[in-house]
């Protein structure tokens, strides 16, 4: 064989060696290391009602009367904890910084933790369970490690104390507790306290240290031997917990650093080819002489001939096949240029292909809903039995401009009570996102079913939705980065799971602001039956419109009633808000309870829920609670607003000469979707004390 045929053949060989080595050392479980100064939504997962101010996370409610509260946040990638390969588990460190503060000295509980767990949607129930666990699930929670720092004694678990912590492996009976006031700490005192937690793979141990300053002490607080390699998964999730149940109590975290060590470093191979590749740099192996025959040596010719020209050939093939499957897979893991990468940390991207097999080409048969802007397909995932719903937004201005404003906003949001995103597909000019399927459709749906007999939503179920409601909405208005108004809370937009608990959903017409800042003139936009009046009538939504809108839902939930009906032989079109204070102020306001539960209902909680829904729909913004206000009165920690028997009048003067038949059509109290005001009484002929102006329009006056 000649030289030059054996050295590209080397070449060849070299080349794909190297690649193989590549490719092998990508799979190898690396160290890991991040550090949170400040904390920002890019990288992080907020659940429950967890809430991020001014770059410091807040676990619980922030609330001024005693509640109920349980909030978790996860860093949003997986982190290597066990190698199959090397069969090595990790050791790690970290350090964060913690303040737990009260408002009020006699109420307390229930603490904080940071875990490990292997479920990135960790969160469980409030109260003595950390949100860690659920209440029902207390032996048998999903794996998890934890450091938990407890202010509340609880029996149930063996608690030595109300201020110790403890180390939690799946259950909140620690394996070892440590009662920190005889080491010098107070967990509740409101002070800054930093925590060191290292585990040592090599030695099995863990140690926790604590202080109010910022360096680290020599002694720890708290020791474990204990081999946690046992309990680790190749990839977990970090994060921290906490809960309150009857308290003021606030859980936050200033900063937060973690690192992984313990893997062997990566090494890429070092290729035995220089840059400017000769004869001379490439090893020649030497051929032992022996006697050929003229056959042989013409074979061997013939052979060394094939192999120089096969060979440059072969490795052009096999770079151009590397090349393609690169450039494939970078496409597929790429998003659209048009979004910003930062937003879609936890949704996806999904590939046209696979929506529109799992929706079997769009088909009518798979259609679950429709809106304004699209159409919502039921898309089920054959290869992993997962079901999804696809909204295949419509190619219009305003639908892209809806789609664009949904995927920003919910992307960044994480409540118990939100349809999750789950990703989103620009491909084929289609504009399509994916969220979690409710498995029992929308609230109106089942409120409204053709089916007499049966009612699916009893009182306990219906309570539980209004509750869920204002909690997301709390959310959303008070605990967010940015404060979101939804623009379009309605029966159609809160989805059922499968438990009936509530799930708010459409974020097409939501707009974010600054917390305290003024609210942004929009043209008007919302939906028949529960728009403000002041929305209406100066276009500024603000989260007191959204409490309009959620009084309405209130009352539909209570009252078994749409937002507007025709009653009588005229067909007369009747004002739910109207027709519930005309009973308020006989004093018979219970009379609006759905005759379909046949009075089988808690009757003092129907009694709060219509007059939470009234005090959310009073005519004047100002008189309007806030959404955190009435997620304490339905939780029975706040008293209800007292209601006036007499419903107020706001009056607004306009050049629209429209009476309330003028406006609504059949289809309109069906429940279809308009952008047209929803209750609009008489139309009277002063304004101001002037006469013959033009007419005037009386928002929800009764």
């Amino acid at each position: 064989m000649s030289s030059s045929s054996r050295n590209l053949l080397s070449l060849f060989v070299l080349s794909f060696t190297y690649l193989g080595f590549s490719l092998f050392s990508s799979t190898v479980a690396e160290n890991v290391s991040f550090n949170f100064s400040s904390f920002s939504l890019q990288n992080l997962t907020l659940l429950g009602d967890s809430y991020l101010r001014n770059g410091i996370l807040g676990l619980t409610q922030e609330l001024g009367v005693p509640s109920s509260s349980s909030g978790s946040v996860l860093f949003n990638s997986p982190i290597n904890f066990f190698d199959p390969k090397s069969e090595i588990s990790a050791s790690f460190s970290t350090r964060f910084s913690f303040l737990i503060t009260n408002i009020n000295p006699g109420s307390f509980g229930d603490g904080i933790t940071f875990f490990i767990s292997t479920d990135n949607l960790t969160l469980g129930s409030p109260g003595r369970y950390l949100g860690l666990v659920n209440s029902s699930q207390l032996l048998t929670p999903n794996k998890f490690i934890a450091i938990e720092f407890d202010t509340r004694l609880d029996s149930i678990f063996n608690d030595p104390t109300d201020n110790h912590i403890g180390l939690d492996i799946d259950s909140l009976i620690s394996i070892r507790t440590q009662d920190v006031v005889s080491k010098g700490f107070d967990l509740k005192s409101g002070n800054l306290i930093t925590v060191w937690v290292d585990y040592k793979n090599d030695q099995k141990i863990m140690n926790v240290w604590m202080s109010y300053k910022s360096f680290k002490p020599e002694q720890p607080i708290l020791v474990v031997e204990i081999d946690l390699s046992i309990y680790f998964k190749e990839f977990m999730f970090v994060g921290f917990s906490a809960s309150t149940e009857g308290s003021t109590e606030i859980h936050m975290i200033k900063d937060w650093n973690f690192e992984t060590s313990g893997f062997y470093p990566v090494r890429r191979p070092k290729s035995s080819i220089p840059h400017n590749v000769s004869d001379h740099t490439i090893p020649v192996i030497p051929i032992t002489p022996t006697v050929l025959n003229s056959s042989s040596k013409n074979n061997r010719k013939k052979l060394g001939l094939g192999l120089a020209i096969a060979g440059p050939g072969l490795f052009c093939i096999g770079l151009v096949v590397f090349g393609f499957i690169f450039v494939k897979k970078f496409k597929e893991k790429r998003p659209d240029k048009s979004f910003k990468l930062e937003l879609f940390k936890s949704p996806r991207q999904f590939r046209y292909s696979e929506l529109k097999h799992s929706t079997k080409g769009f088909h009518p048969s798979r259609i679950v809903g429709h809106g304004a802007f699209g159409t919502v397909y039921k898309a089920v995932f054959p290869e992993s039995g997962m079901t999804f719903a696809v909204k295949r937004t419509k190619q219009t201005h305003e639908g892209k401009s809806e789609f664009l404003a949904e995927l920003s906003i919910i992307a960044c949001l994480r409540h118990k009570n939100l349809v999750q995103l789950q990703g989103w597909c620009t491909d084929k000019g289609e504009l399509l996102l994916v969220y979690e399927f409710m498995s029992n459709g929308s609230l109106d749906s089942v409120l409204y079913q053709e089916s007499k007999d049966e009612i699916l939503l009893n009182w306990s179920r219906r309570y539980n939705i209004a509750v869920g409601i204002a909690s997301v909405l709390t959310y959303l208005h008070r605990e967010c980065e940015q404060q979101v108004i939804h623009r379009d809370i309605k029966t159609s937009n809160v989805m059922l799971d499968q438990n009936f608990s509530a799930r708010l959903g459409d974020f097409g017409l939501a707009r974010l602001t600054e917390h305290d800042k003024s609210p942004v003139s929009t043209l008007t936009a919302g939906t028949m039956g529960y728009l403000a009046p002041e929305y209406l009538q100066y276009g500024k939504a603000t989260e007191k419109t959204d409490v309009f809108s959620f009084g309405v839902v209130l009352l539909e939930v209570a009252c078994g009633r749409r937002p507007i009906e025709r009653q009588g032989n005229d067909k007369h079109p009747v004002n739910l808000v109207d027709w519930v204070w005309s009973l308020h102020s006989i004093g018979q306001i219970i009379e609006a309870a759905d005759k379909r539960f046949n009075g089988e209902f808690n009757e003092e909680q129907m009694k709060k829920l219509l007059l939470v829904g009234l005090s959310c729909a009073n005519p004047s913004s100002i008189e309007r609670p806030t959404m955190r206000r009435v997620l304490q009165i339905l939780n029975d920690e706040a008293e209800v607003i007292k209601i006036p028997k007499v419903k107020p009048s706001l009056s607004f003067c306009s050049i629209l000469p429209l009476s309330l038949d003028d406006i609504v059509s059949d289809d309109e109290c069906d429940g279809a979707t308009s952008s047209l005001p929803s209750s609009v009484g008489q139309v009277a002929s002063e304004c101001n004390g002037s006469e013959k102006v033009s007419p005037l329009i009386e928002i929800s006056i009764a």
